[in-house]
């Protein structure tokens, strides 16, 4: 299930998410007047699709939620459209933007890109928001900003990072995708993860003998030296599965950020807090 941002009205989104826009005032009449606001709405739609997924978003689940109808919501926020986009941009909010240059900014991204990869673990409904259409919203160029910063460290020029930038965010998406899906299909296939690999593990063996003989090349890679270790757990709880996962992501982050240095060497910069290497 993908989802594209800006569906609803681009002026009112727009306005909600740099809260431009003042929500209209509920009509007034008989007893109080509810007790709402945007980023309360907002914080429980976050809280339906960290719980029960994209798909069991609707603004009527939301406005359970709240002990609210529907009707009450659209007062603040006009449209479904509208509030995927407020939940995408708010719920990164939660990832930092500060990190220390001192070790270097290959130590500053890894850590970046650790943070990252373990958001988009905690709200897996994120990786269905398609990158194709930006929000457009300022926690989401706070994110960028963030990055852009730390990869200017390396020295090299805005043009070459740009495509840094598209590398390095589609590859934390695709790593994290991967254990997200692994979160969901116990629950969507009835079948946990031991028991699907057992069941097919075993069948292999019999319908494929000598499958060594025929994937020497499957065989050896799962024989290979371990991985490099994984980069710091952030702050947040681990799982089992984000634990197996972490050392095949970092190997991958490894070959890119390796990638980075050989860019930096190709084009005889600098990076700050390194020394200019003696002609």
């Amino acid at each position: 299930m993908v989802v594209f941002a800006g569906q609803g009205d681009a002026r009112r989104s727009m306005g909600l998410l740099w809260r431009a826009t003042a929500p209209e005032e509920p009509r007034t009449g008989p007893g109080p007047k509810p007790g709402l606001s945007v980023d309360m709405i907002v914080d429980a739609a976050i809280a339906v699709a960290d719980e029960q997924g994209m798909a069991a978003l609707s603004m009527r689940a939301v406005g359970e939620r709240l002990g609210r109808t529907a009707m009450a919501l659209y007062t603040y926020v006009p449209s479904k459209s509208e509030l995927i986009d407020l939940m995408y941009d708010h719920a990164l909010a939660e990832l930092p933007t500060g990190y220390d240059l001192e070790g270097g900014w290959r130590a500053a991204v890894t850590s970046w890109a650790g943070d990252v990869w373990a958001f988009y673990v905690r709200h897996p409904w994120v990786l269905q928001v398609s990158q194709a259409r930006p929000v457009l919203g300022p926690n989401e160029f706070a994110m960028l900003e963030t990055l852009v910063g730390l990869l200017r460290a390396t020295g090299l020029r805005g043009g070459r990072l740009r495509g840094i930038v598209s590398l390095l965010t589609d590859f934390i998406r695709g790593a994290a995708r991967t254990v997200a899906e692994s979160h969901q299909a116990p629950a969507v296939t009835g079948v946990s993860d031991e028991e699907w690999w057992h069941a097919r593990s075993a069948l292999l063996e019999e319908v494929a003998p000598g499958f060594a003989e025929r994937f020497p090349m499957v065989v050896w890679i799962e024989t290979d030296d371990p991985p490099p270790p994984p980069p710091p757990r952030s702050s947040q709880a681990t799982t089992y599965l984000e634990d197996k996962a972490r050392p095949a992501f970092a190997a991958g982050l490894t070959v890119v950020l390796d990638g980075i240095e050989t860019a930096i060497d190709r084009a005889g910069v600098t990076p700050a807090g390194r020394e200019p290497l003696l002609p």
